[in-house]
């Protein structure tokens, strides 16, 4: 409901002591007098062809050098021009044809279900209200009501006239004109009042439904039994839902993405018992709470979906949401109060859930895109293994980065030694011992005899671990943030998350893991999405700057609780190079765990430094065993597979990282 344009002034609420907001955004007055001072003398305004060019020139080698040739730059751009043609396919193009709308309209579902549309009216342009009905009207399935409630002032009695002529032809639209606006939240939990229907759906006065919607959720609610549903949206410029100008394609029910991020927002649609279980709703009365003013779609999916039991992604897009002047669609400085009602409604959520001294900060991505900080429970003991053999150069990096950058102390490194021969490496071997009996950090050097299997090396080392948490770490890794440790642990620590892992960059700055997507390149098993993507890319829909859940994360910087650990009898010894750490994350998976990937946990990863690329050859024995491995891996996870992964929008490709659209 944030795309509303109903005038109210936010109710203040009171900062709760035990979390801190933090606005990222913000800037002292004093810099911004400073900066537009600079910005009105004559040589800022005579520079500036140079500073546009430069910044071009900029831009456009970064994107040749992460796509590794002109030739892929053409490649890439012609691409995109095409996939710009194929949106269409994701508007009108997509309604239902004469036979479909009929076959649609005669579907005998199993259950009958009213659905109530909750439409809060305010002052709304007259030809965004009549397509607004029209959308509802045009819906294949019949089964619903709209209702609307009216708060327009006296210049604007048009939208009571034009609502009561369809209400003569249509007597499934219910209206109320209230005495006075009510704000979002008001207006809307008079719309609730107004209702009859088995499930309640929120939809903006200027947005635009898709004909087949409503059919597409009573699928869903018939065959999953679904309490809380939602679908994939689009914004829209203009007077035809074919001018889209952002396609959010959307995972599926994934809590940490939700709290850092309202990304399930449109079209919102959920049982009548769902909310009505609610202990808020029972003890306020209201569907939205108007102190979330701004923010009340957030705060009321973060209720609801966190009590619900089947919460469904439809993965189209059935919801088109409207861009124009003065929109929160355009700009979200048109409701800067949002921001802080979105911060307060996060807020307020995670101490619903038992989380104290929290931080919420706004992020480059977005201003409604949050980092969440949680406050680290006690001081746990963290085992850092690190296989080697030899690669002394990679291990000196690697450990010294951890020593000279981590703010977490409580750590003991073990060193999994295992077939070691230059005289170099065991120098520095007895160097690190001499360094750890003389009352420093805590280091122990462990010799793995057998031949080198990552997952049996690394079973070998849990096993001898003293802490309550291990991290998994390469040998080929440089710590790049000082709090690394900590943002792994604030994740690691909650119950109800398996395992943990960072955001990894090349020594160039571009990103090599940002979290790994089920059945993504050529071997259809797992790949790493945004892989060579410039390190400072806000990714798709800003997701290379929030935490967030995924299926897997990379083994070459991963945390889990040792019992955890324990409890899958760690990684399979099967996987004895590749697809270990994905096939570990799945088993956490099937125990009901999140797997969480943190981009504010930042290494650098100098990748297979070790051992040399999986896949340098096609007739070489890596790449024979890394085949071999990825059919045993298939052979497991079939299924899983077939699914898709559920934190992937199916319409995005798993040919590239990019998450660009699916070539149908």
């Amino acid at each position: 409901m944030s795309g509303n344009r109903i005038n109210s002034k936010p109710n203040p609420i009171p900062r709760a002591a035990s979390y801190v907001i933090l606005d990222a955004a913000a800037e002292p007055a004093k810099n911004r007098k400073g900066l537009r001072r600079l910005k009105g003398t004559f040589l800022w305004k005579l520079t500036l062809p140079a500073r546009r060019l430069v910044r071009f020139s900029q831009r456009t080698l970064r994107r040749i050098r992460n796509l590794g040739s002109f030739r892929g730059f053409y490649v890439k751009a012609r691409g995109k021009m095409l996939e710009r043609r194929k949106r269409l396919d994701f508007g009108t193009r997509s309604y239902p044809d004469a036979a479909r709308r009929k076959a649609e309209e005669n579907t005998v579902f199993p259950q009958k279900v009213l659905f109530s549309i909750l439409v809060p009216l305010y002052n709304t342009p007259d030809i965004f209200l009549r397509e607004m009905i029209d959308s509802v009207q045009a819906q294949t399935y019949a089964g619903w009501e709209l209702c609307l409630a009216d708060g327009s002032d006296e210049k604007h009695r048009s939208v009571e006239a034009i609502v009561r002529s369809y209400m003569k032809r249509d007597p499934r639209i219910r209206y109320e004109r209230l005495e006075k606006n009510l704000g979002i939240s008001g207006n809307t939990n008079h719309c609730y009042r107004m209702s009859r229907g088995d499930y309640l759906a929120l939809f903006d006065h200027d947005d635009v439904l898709h004909p087949s919607v409503l059919f597409e959720y009573m699928k869903r609610i018939c065959e999953e039994d679904a309490d809380y549903l939602y679908c994939d949206e689009a914004t829209f410029e203009g007077p035809s839902v074919n001018r889209m100008i952002t396609l959010h394609f959307k995972p599926d029910y994934a809590p940490d993405n939700l709290r850092a991020n309202n990304y399930i927002c449109h079209f919102s649609a959920f049982s009548r018992k769902l909310l009505e279980s609610d202990p808020l709703f029972q003890k306020e009365g209201e569907l939205f709470r108007t102190r979330m003013d701004g923010s009340q779609d957030h705060d009321m999916i973060l209720r609801l979906t966190s009590r619900a039991e089947h919460v469904v992604h439809v993965p189209k897009l059935l919801y088109y949401w409207r861009s124009h002047k003065g929109s929160v669609a355009s700009d979200i400085s048109a409701k800067s109060y949002a921001i802080e009602a979105a911060r307060r409604a996060v807020a307020d959520h995670l101490e619903s859930c038992g989380f104290r001294n929290f931080t919420i900060e706004s992020t480059r991505a977005f201003e409604t895109i949050f980092r969440i900080r949680y406050e680290i429970q006690g001081n746990p003991l963290v085992s850092i293994l690190i296989p080697n053999r030899d690669h002394e150069e990679d291990l000196r990096r690697c450990i010294g980065s951890i020593l000279e950058k981590s703010t977490y102390r409580n750590f003991e490194i073990l060193i999994l030694e295992n077939g070691s021969t230059r005289e170099g490496i065991l120098s520095y071997y007895r160097e690190l011992e001499r360094l750890g009996g003389e009352g420093g950090p805590k280091i122990r050097i462990l010799t793995y005899e057998r031949e080198f299997n990552y997952s049996a090396v690394n079973n070998f080392g849990a096993a001898q671990a003293k802490g309550a948490y291990l991290i998994l770490l390469n040998n080929d890794t440089e710590v790049a943030s000082p709090g690394w440790i900590e943002e792994l642990l604030m994740y690691a620590q909650r119950p109800d998350v398996g395992a943990v892992g960072a955001k990894l960059y090349y020594p160039d700055k571009t990103i090599q893991h940002a979290g790994i997507v089920l059945g993504l390149g050529a071997h259809r098993t797992a790949g790493h999405v945004f892989y060579g993507f410039e390190g400072r890319n806000l990714g798709y829909m800003g997701k290379l700057w929030y935490q967030q859940n995924v299926s897997a994360v990379t083994g070459a910087c991963l945390m889990v609780r040792k019992e955890v650990y324990d409890r899958v009898s760690g990684l399979d010894e099967g996987f004895r190079i590749a697809l270990n750490d994905v096939d570990f994350c799945l088993r956490l998976r099937e125990l009901g765990l999140l797997n969480v990937w943190n981009p504010y946990c930042e290494l650098f990863h100098y990748e297979s430094a070790s051992r040399g690329s999986d896949v340098d050859r096609a007739d070489s024995a890596r790449a024979k065993r890394y085949k071999a491995e990825c059919a045993r891996f298939r052979e497991r996870w079939g299924e899983v597979l077939k699914a898709g992964d559920p934190y992937y929008n199916p319409n995005l490709t798993l040919d590239r990282a990019d998450c660009t659209l699916k070539y149908r």
